[in-house]
């Protein structure tokens, strides 16, 4: 887990503001969740044979016995939401988008950490195939926002209820036949959670599924016909994708589309940007209606890391154009109520308050190259005057306090 400081803290609102200004056009509303969930939310909703249960999640014990994780992810406490607040009874669907942190107990990494923050977007209680790729639209339209270029979608769908089971006895078979060319977390997969050996990162493992059977030839007509429209919505609005037949992604409610955004050619980042899918039986599972819902998450350490390495640049925050010094006690106690005047007026000050000495006070000015120094002492305070001295020419004039902010707007628009 790490601090956020500094310059971090400015990427951190730059890509806090892109996702806002995105989604805030497609009407999603911000939503904030408990940091803390019971530990079932998790178990059932991520699933209970996920490494993110089995290996990752933050869990403790409270003192009245209660069961609770940290939030690994944050679409189980969106749909725990979703149910508890009656939320079915609104204009569906319900469109939600969050940023914040979440808690993975992970091996540390380049771009992993323990705590970690996700941007998020669900929509829940709409199935047609348009919100799978308006999802995608919305976070490719964020990713570029952030200069990123050579973007590609990988795709593929999971099929349903009734399409999966089938396909899940073809590749055990298929597995079960070169088990012992499987390294001992698939072996383990292989009678637990099979689908997980196809996201499998070992040279052998990939070996072996690469001779797999693929799901896209195994779906439904249902399944296949939304599939379709996916990919052609795809195509319609130009988005580059590539699919991908053994994605899964590590979370057990996906059915139907799944994806991940990454970055091609020689700025590629480590791993994927963004990724999502859809979840129809999510919400029904933990105890809702049946509802067809599709969602997505940015890591945003992992596009922090992108920018840095590509050296995208962060925009210099406009450096104030007036310094007020201020003379003795008197002085200092009425630039407080000075300096909120300009915050309202948006005129921004910088000021020195420990510095007492005027001529010190002047050249903090002008190495700041401000455009106006405001000189406020006793003789002033007592006055309710103020001076404004012109730093270029050094030409001064005295107004009422009440008028310095108006002589100020009128010097700087010149």
């Amino acid at each position: 887990m790490h601090d956020i400081l500094g310059e971090e803290q400015e990427y951190f609102q730059k890509i806090h503001d892109a996702v806002k200004e995105v989604v805030n056009f497609y009407h999603f509303k911000k939503i904030i969740t408990p940091i803390l969930e019971e530990t079932e939310l998790f178990v059932k909703g991520t699933g209970a044979f996920t490494d993110i249960v089995e290996k990752e999640m933050f869990s403790l014990r409270t003192k009245g016995g209660d069961n609770l994780s940290l939030r690994p992810e944050g679409t189980p406490g969106v749909v725990r939401a979703y149910i508890e607040h009656g939320m079915r009874n609104l204009p569906q669907p319900v469109k939600f988008w969050y940023f914040g942190p979440c808690f993975r107990y992970e091996r540390p990494q380049a771009g992993r950490y323990r705590q970690f923050h996700h941007a998020g977007l669900e929509v829940i209680g709409e199935k047609s195939s348009v919100v799978d790729v308006q999802i995608i639209q919305i976070f490719y339209g964020i990713i570029q926002k952030l200069k990123f270029k050579n973007l590609l979608i990988e795709i593929n769908s999971l099929g349903d209820l009734n399409c999966r089971p089938n396909y899940r006895r073809l590749l055990v078979r298929y597995l079960k036949s070169r088990e012992n060319l499987l390294c001992p977390d698939c072996k383990r997969r292989l009678k637990a959670n099979p689908l997980r050996i196809l996201d499998c990162k070992e040279a052998k493992c990939q070996e072996v599924v690469s001779g797999a059977p693929q799901m896209v030839d195994h779906l439904c007509n249902e399944c296949k016909s939304h599939f379709k429209e996916v990919l052609e919505f795809l195509d319609e609005v130009g988005i580059p994708y590539y699919l991908n037949p053994y994605l899964v992604r590590g979370l057990d409610y996906y059915t139907r589309t799944v994806f991940e955004i990454v970055e091609e050619g020689e700025n590629k980042s480590q791993g994927t940007l963004i990724a999502g899918g859809r979840y129809d039986n999510l919400v029904k599972l933990l105890g809702g209606k049946d509802t067809p819902a599709c969602g997505g998450a940015m890591g945003v350490e992992r596009v922090i890391n992108a920018m840095k390495n590509r050296g995208v640049a962060l925009s210099q925050s406009a450096n104030p154009e007036v310094y007020l010094a201020q003379l003795g006690v008197l002085a200092k106690r009425k630039s407080l109520k000075l300096l909120e005047d300009f915050r309202i007026a948006k005129i921004p000050v910088s000021e020195s308050f420990s510095k007492d000495s005027l001529s010190v006070q002047l050249g903090i000015a002008s190495r700041m190259g401000v455009k106006y120094a405001l000189v406020f002492g006793q003789k002033e305070a007592l006055e309710d005057s103020i001076i404004i001295r012109d730093m270029k020419t050094g030409k001064q004039n005295t107004v009422k306090i009440t008028e310095v902010a108006k002589e100020l707007k009128k010097g700087l628009r010149k």
